[in-house]
């Protein structure tokens, strides 16, 4: 485990913090419902995320490619730490959503501004391991935390679990403080440098002039999030098929979801322990053509078949951290460093609107239509993106159309 110490300490900092993200996420839907008893209140929750990064995406890189990444994440876990904090001292809806927004804005910083430093942080023969850790890291705080909160709102209250995530927060500020400095580096000359309209329409150039350069990586980036997306919108309507297709009680969709869970868990080990066994070819291919299998095994499921569900829910859970680990890896190996944070932030605000859309529009066809029609088609799709991902990934092996692997600090390309 030589030099694992620094990378180790990130995980577990910002572990900490996904944990507390959980346990806050059961405590404030419960304080939202029981603040309103309204559900649409509850769905205000889930698009307040969205509208901050619409807000902030579109200029946060410029910011984060000319600050020091580890001061800005400090700062930044602090700000959420106080904001989060705060929350029990008022009983309106109003506030909370204000504060909610401005913790999302914070937080639109701190991914881009992460992903960076991780780079600058873990040389690439490092990377496959490190990402399947981190993997398993948050697999375990999506585990952890709403157990945890549920305790903590059965033998506390509301506001024990909502102090308890602002902890996690000056905790994980506190681990990635003694970090080292990646950026000692950085000219005084950029620090100082203004950021205007000027700087930041410059800055979509560059983004945009890389695009152009490196076409290879942006087939496979954008069929990445596409896939991604397609997922993300269908995961909106599980509860509603599991309840109106299937005819599972509440409890038991619970209980998938923990298996769901389980099978994230045992994932996450697998790549841990086999990331230096496999290609980021085989990781992010297989990895994503296997998870959305799982999709449309889930989708397909009906009052006869359930235990189809039951194993979908289990596929999509156990081959979601391979997928993530080979992206991730990929992404690192491919986008320049002093690039990213930018290209993070450009990409995340058309995600964002993307990600609204393709609900909405899953939700509209689903009123048209009957669900589970909608839900197989949207699967259907993107398992054919998945098979054409992997089709590409493979069938390039004799193209360096892109960085695959990047072991030893030596690149081998194609």
């Amino acid at each position: 485990m030589k030099g694992w110490k620094n990378p180790i300490l990130l995980v577990l900092g910002i572990g900490v913090s996904n944990i507390g993200n959980w346990i806050y996420f059961v405590a404030i839907n419960l304080l939202v419902l029981k603040l309103t008893g309204s559900a649409a209140a509850i769905a205000g929750l889930f698009i307040i995320r969205p509208l901050a990064i619409l807000f902030t995406n579109t200029w946060a890189g410029s910011v984060i490619d000319r600050v020091n990444k580890r001061r800005l994440m400090v700062y930044i876990d602090i700000l959420r730490g106080i904001l989060i904090a705060i929350i029990p001292f008022f009983n309106s809806i109003v506030p909370i959503y204000i504060i909610m927004f401005l913790t999302n804005i914070a937080g639109a910083f701190f991914g881009p501004t992460s992903e960076t430093y991780i780079t600058k942080l873990v040389p690439p023969e490092k990377r496959k391991r490190f990402n399947s850790i981190f993997s398993f890291a948050t697999s375990g705080a999506m585990l952890v935390g709403p157990s945890v909160s549920g305790v903590l709102i059965m033998y506390g209250s509301i506001n024990t679990s909502i102090y308890i995530n602002a902890v996690t927060f000056f905790f994980c500020a506190l681990a990635i403080f003694f970090l080292p400095d990646v950026d000692e580096k950085l000219s005084s000359e950029k620090v100082r440098e203004r950021i205007t309209m000027k700087t930041i329409a410059e800055d979509w150039k560059a983004v945009i002039s890389f695009g152009k350069t490196a076409t290879g990586f942006m087939i496979i980036f954008l069929m990445f999030q596409f896939i991604t997306l397609i997922s993300f919108s269908l995961d909106s309507q599980e509860v509603t098929f599991i309840q109106q297709v299937i005819g599972l009680s509440e409890k038991n969709y619970g209980l998938l979801v923990s298996l769901t869970g389980a099978g994230y868990v045992a994932g996450s080990l697998a790549v841990s322990a086999l990331a230096n066994r496999l290609s980021i070819r085989m990781l992010l291919g297989m990895g994503s053509f296997l998870s959305v299998t799982g999709y449309l095994m889930f989708y397909l499921a009906s009052p006869q078949t359930i235990p189809l569900a039951v194993v979908g829910f289990i596929i999509i859970g156990f081959f979601s951290p391979f997928s993530f680990t080979g992206y991730a890896t990929f992404f690192q190996n491919n986008v320049p460093v002093d690039l990213m944070g930018r290209f993070s932030s450009s990409f995340a605000f058309f995600q964002a609107m993307v990600q609204i859309l393709l609900t909405l529009l899953l939700g509209y066809i689903a009123e048209v239509v009957t669900l589970q029609t909608v839900t197989v088609a949207f699967s259907a799709i993107g398992l054919l993106l998945a098979a054409a991902l992997m089709s590409l990934i493979f069938l390039q092996s004799k193209k360096a159309l892109f960085i695959l692997e990047a072991e030893n600090n030596l690149t081998e390309e194609g």
